[in-house]
């Protein structure tokens, strides 16, 4: 028949990934400023973990990750899924992280904040970088492992030491702006990484890196700029 039309729609943008943990409340509505609705579709799942934030509770995700990339739609074609938690990333590692949402859910490539930062901090050529966290000392020393294990010198770190993630999404962005002015007036730094995808940084970013005249990372930024790089690379 003449002038009909096919009433399933094409796809015209990639598809994105993100396992959520059940505890976070800021990385969704900080994700779509990074990415507008426009440029992609988001897919949400979450995972359980627990109210503190600590190297046990985050092991207990491994048996969990693989469930949770399973509830992403499964006809939705992804381009990239991403593990959504930098601190879960640096205790089980980036590796065992794809593995496991491979097992999950198809998808083009994988990525975690964690990664997304190195591949960030390379990318702008940053040598040494200060970080800010909110974790206690035994998760973020584990943070500052990761990254010099992927080759990213930790000239210094400041963490909150705050275990509850319902806390720490309560954290005003004032007050991790002054931490890492004090990281940066006592280091030798050439760019700051504000870690964790449950601190609200959006709005701190670009006034913080004008002030302190270096790079300010976060782990939401960091991972929706990855997750974009990765997506246009295979175009």
């Amino acid at each position: 028949m003449t002038g009909s039309t096919d009433p399933l729609s094409i796809r015209t943008t990639p598809a994105l990934g993100l396992i959520v943990l059940r505890v976070d409340e800021t990385i969704e509505d900080e994700f779509r400023g990074f990415i507008p609705r426009h440029q992609a579709r988001v897919h949400i799942s979450r995972i359980h973990s627990g109210d503190d934030l600590t190297p046990e509770s985050i092991a207990r995700m491994e048996t969990r990750l693989t469930e949770a990339a399973s509830l992403l739609p499964p006809a939705a074609d992804f381009d990239v899924v991403a593990y959504a938690c930098t601190s879960g990333t640096a205790v089980l590692g980036a590796e065992t992280v794809e593995r496991l949402v491979l097992a999950g859910v198809r998808t083009r490539a994988v990525t975690n904040p964690l990664t997304a930062a190195v591949e960030q901090i390379r990318h702008l050529g940053l040598g040494r970088i200060g970080i800010v966290s909110p974790y206690v000392s035994t998760v973020a020393e584990a943070l500052s492992a990761a990254f010099e294990a992927n080759g990213v010198q930790v000239a210094s770190s400041l963490t909150l030491e705050e275990s509850d993630e319902a806390t720490v999404a309560r954290i005003e962005p004032a007050v991790t702006a002054d931490a890492a002015r004090r990281l940066a007036a006592k280091s030798d730094i050439d760019g700051v990484f504000l870690s964790c995808t449950n601190l609200k940084t959006a709005a701190i970013l670009d006034g913080l890196a004008s002030e302190l005249s270096v790079p300010v990372l976060s782990s939401n930024r960091a991972l929706a700029w990855h997750m974009t790089a990765l997506t246009k690379s295979r175009q």
